[in-house]
């Protein structure tokens, strides 16, 4: 039961589309077509068109020779996109520049670049927009054309007001970026958490399905191998005065049967102790407890006798994993003991993993089954030596307790009352959930 590293599944560069960029720029160039168009025609106002169109109309040949040059389908690497996001961002500087700086209530289209930046590029190639869009900001409070107005009435803004335009849409860079990065980060560490999730589940179901293929070729080949000893018998019966073939004979009749009793042994191993199909609950927690047993801790097992029937379900491999990683995060954290109690009654079942260690710590406690929260201690504070490469209470934590909600378990993490100290991991099945199957049937018992 072993934790995967979180670089397994972590993505270290993220890629964006050209095809999306080029949209992006698109709707800009059709967007500022659209206000000149309004503020010319509309709302007749002077402003430097000629100019303003040049801008537009380099914006618009650049997209059509990205389109004609590249595949718009291939994801470009960060730095590139980048670079069509500080085009952007110095495009709409320009035409802010013709338009009155900050006095155009279009200046907080500077959010824009630095907020798609923020949600699919890196960190440092976000921190350099926003540090543009500031740059170009800040040069706007001082240099720029007026403001399309009517000339009879021109607009002045005071100082202080530009002043307060460039500070708000500063900040707001700064706050939406920094929300957008955290809520993007949260979810793609939550997908990569349940890739890794559906990873561990696959493998186990594959482990399973072995199980039960060794158990079927058993079964199957063993007919033609009986048949096999039987005549190479017969004949060794019949041939005995010709040594040579019947010691031939004889040894395939020995090898013959020697594969009847590998097979046999097959056989045992998947039916003795814990049936590959269905098994009791003090079966499952013995099969996953004895993998633990060899690390200098006392693993004490109590099954609570109770006047209901010992709850039979199926061998589901979620289940095994999700305990058997809370069961190996509580033998690494313990100092002498780790207890597994169980009980049940006609309703629930329940499971209770606790042990003598620190406990959880505060700060962590609230926060346990998020995907990539780690920490375990170094080697020298574990019992014997023992080591881990991976990290605790992280990446597998969140897998265990994913895998075993979804087997309709709740799942409960605490610490013991004081004076007591260690970690307590409680999991309640509905009765009903516990021993149903897959596809949702309770086996015929």
């Amino acid at each position: 039961m072993t934790d995967i590293a979180a670089s397994d599944f972590r993505h270290p560069r993220r890629h964006v589309r050209l095809d999306t960029i080029l949209r992006l720029r698109w709707l800009a160039v059709l967007g500022q077509l659209a206000a000149i168009f309004i503020v010319l025609q509309g709302l007749e106002f002077d402003l430097p068109v000629i100019p303003c169109l040049t801008i537009v109309g380099l914006s618009a040949l650049l997209n059509l020779g990205l389109q004609i040059a590249f595949n718009p389908m291939q994801r470009l690497e960060p730095v590139y996109a980048a670079a069509l996001l500080a085009l952007n961002i110095i495009e709409l500087a320009a035409l802010l520049f013709l338009t009155g700086g900050l006095q155009n209530p279009f200046s907080f289209l500077f959010l824009a670049p630095v907020l798609i930046s923020a949600t699919a590029l890196p960190v440092r190639l976000t921190i350099a927009l926003g540090g543009l869009a500031v740059a170009c900001a800040s040069v706007l409070v001082f240099f720029y054309m007026p403001l399309p107005w009517d000339a009879e009435e021109p607009l002045i803004l005071p100082p202080i007001y530009l002043l307060g335009v460039w500070l708000s849409i500063v900040l707001a860079i700064g706050v939406t970026s920094l929300y957008a990065f955290q809520v993007t980060e949260e979810a793609r560490k939550l997908a990569d958490a349940l890739a890794a999730t559906e990873l561990v589940l696959a493998r186990e179901q594959h482990l399973t399905q072995l199980d039960g293929l060794a158990a079927a070729a058993a079964h199957e080949l063993g007919t033609p191998l009986s048949t096999i000893v039987l005549i190479s018998r017969e004949l060794e019966k019949a041939l005995h005065e010709n040594q040579l073939v019947a010691a031939d004979i004889k040894t395939l009749r020995e090898q013959a049967q020697r594969c009847r009793d590998i097979l046999a042994k097959i056989t045992q191993l998947s039916s003795s102790g814990a049936p590959f199909d269905r098994m009791q609950l003090s079966t499952l927690i013995e099969e996953i407890v004895a993998p633990h047993r060899d690390f200098g801790v006392a693993i004490k097992v109590r099954i609570a006798v109770a006047a209901a029937k010992e709850p039979v379900g199926w061998r589901n491999p979620a289940i095994l994993y999700g305990i058997g990683n809370i069961l190996e995060n509580a033998v690494d954290f313990a100092r002498e003991t780790v207890e597994v109690n169980a009980w049940w009654n006609s309703e629930t079942v329940e499971i209770v993993v606790s042990d003598d260690g620190p406990g959880f710590a505060p700060d962590i406690l609230k926060r346990i089954g998020e995907p990539y929260l780690s920490r375990r201690r170094g080697a020298e504070d574990e019992p014997g030596g023992h080591s881990s490469d991976h990290s605790g209470l992280g990446l597998g934590v969140f897998i265990a307790r994913t895998l075993l909600e979804r087997t309709g378990a709740k799942v409960a993490f605490a610490n013991r009352t004081f004076p007591d100290h260690g970690a307590v991991v409680s999991l309640e099945w509905p009765r009903d959930r516990f021993e149903a199957d897959e596809r949702g049937e309770r086996p015929d018992i």
